[in-house]
């Protein structure tokens, strides 16, 4: 007979199961479009001009080891990889997201618990109960509680976590392109320092040559005293500028030791080739590429997934709630009967709730998700212009640098042939040292020009790799 009424009771608890799931099936949340993002054909570059839509390929498509060969760069970039707080932090927040999509999710399942008693106790004979004794009693307990997702409130609320998943996903790879141009910049930026402290040395080697044969000069009766003062002038103002060099050279060294994550300032910067022009008529690719390449896009893009679903979440709040739970056990007084049939105990509940009147708030909650929504739309409307402009600047700049680095070369060309000349028209008494303070101060200010342009233009490659999204592919 108890065989009977069970399997009595689990076809209608199968059959009930079976129905709300086909009612559970209803969803009141709106389907995810994406958004209208209009991509220019072409990348406007350097004067309005475009770069060609025929490029299928991009070098933002690149692994960065592939872009920056230099063996001393390639090296700093992968400690900042590894060991980087940022990346780190990334990392973590995906860790974290992903247990959170399990929290959420863990809504839509029934929750089991068992659990069970015992006591035992031995009375006073002077009592005088009726109660055996020693008095022994326990009891075994299975329940069970399920609120059906009828509209799809978990779901949605499900739906949501792993879109902010996606986001934090992207964001890690944003992280490591930002990285990337990071430590490349901050890598050139001290490389160039390191230039123009050689050059500064070398100068005032030139500079003190210069002042000892004015001395000497001077000694002879050749020249006046003012041309020693002025030649000093040039040796001390050259004297200068190298404990300020210095000083920039160790707060870069700082500077990229934080990027790598590390407390020590000793880098590794000897790299002779390290402001080498690079390549012209980099592939750009078509813009529309852009769009599933930029990392900022994509989270931009799960952050607005997120926001939909939230609409779903508000509009699930308005509909009726249904819970239900159910529990059953055994229990006797004697630890052999505790098993015992006839001392079973099962019970179930159910209850409906249906919000009538809550001051606005579901409505509220409503309109807020919609709103909510409507910014993040802005947001990747603007997040996706945002990334073309920075493609279209990155290309003017570097066309621009490789023109500007060209005219300097000339430049301090003439200007060292204008030094030379002016050094042998004084030895030779046709000119006034004047015209040697004049052209040499020209030449150190056009060398020190020269590296800025260098470094400007290699700076203009990594600019142009990080606008198109490269640097986070494996």
């Amino acid at each position: 007979m108890i065989n009977t009424s069970l399997s009595i009771r689990f076809t209608l608890a199968g059959t009930l199961a079976a129905g709300i799931s086909l009612l559970s099936g209803c969803n009141v949340g709106p389907k995810y479009v994406r958004p209208n993002a209009t991509a220019p054909a072409v990348y406007h570059g350097p004067d309005e001009s475009q770069v060609s839509s025929d490029q299928k390929n991009s070098f933002g498509d690149e692994e960065w080891a592939k872009v920056y060969r230099d063996p001393e760069l390639q090296d700093l970039i992968r400690k900042a990889l590894a060991n980087n707080y940022d990346v780190r932090i990334a990392a973590r927040r995906i860790l974290e997201q992903d247990a959170q999509v399990r929290i959420t999710r863990s809504q839509q399942f029934p929750t089991v618990t068992i659990g069970g008693t015992g006591i035992g106790a031995t009375l006073p004979n002077s009592l005088g109960t009726q109660l055996p004794n020693p008095l022994v009693a326990g009891s075994f307990s299975l329940s069970a509680s399920w609120v059906p997702d009828f509209w799809g409130l978990y779901r949605k609320q499900t739906e949501a976590a792993r879109a902010q998943l996606l986001a934090q996903t992207w964001a890690q790879r944003a992280v490591q392109v930002t990285l990337i141009q990071q430590v490349a910049t901050s890598y050139l930026q001290l490389r160039a320092l390191d230039r123009q402290f050689e050059i500064t040395r070398e100068t005032l080697k030139v500079r003190q040559d210069s002042v000892d044969l004015t001395r000497k000069l001077e000694s002879d009766g050749s020249v006046p005293l003012s041309d020693v003062r002025q030649s000093e002038q040039l040796l001390y103002t050259a004297a200068a500028e190298i404990p300020q060099l210095e000083e920039q050279i160790q707060q870069q060294e700082t500077a990229l030791a934080f990027l790598l994550g590390e407390n020590t300032r000793h880098i590794i910067h000897e790299a002779p080739n390290a402001l080498a022009p690079p390549p012209q008529d980099l592939p750009v690719g078509i813009p529309s590429q852009l769009l599933e390449r930029r990392p900022d896009i994509q989270q931009a893009e799960a952050t607005l997934i997120a926001a939909n679903a939230q609409i779903g979440v508000a509009r699930a709040q308005f509909f009726p709630n249904l819970s239900i739970s159910g529990s059953g056990g055994v229990g006797g007084s004697t630890l052999s009967a505790i098993f015992d049939p006839a001392g079973k105990t099962i019970y179930g509940i159910g209850a409906l709730t249906q919000p009538i009147f809550e001051g606005g708030k579901l409505r509220g909650q409503l309109q807020l998700s919609q709103q909510t929504k409507e910014e993040m739309v802005l947001n990747y409307q603007k997040t996706i212009a945002g990334a073309f402009r920075d493609v279209s600047n990155a290309l003017i700049a570097l066309n621009k640098q490789h023109s500007n680095r060209e005219q300097q070369e000339k430049l301090v060309a003439a200007a060292e042939d204008a030094t030379r000349l002016a050094r042998i028209r004084y030895q030779g008494g046709s000119t006034g040292y004047l015209e040697v303070l004049t052209t040499d101060s020209n030449l150190y200010t056009a060398q020190l020009n020269l590296v800025n342009a260098q470094q400007y233009e290699a700076l203009g490659m990594v600019q142009l790799y990080g606008a198109l999204g490269g640097g986070w592919q494996q």
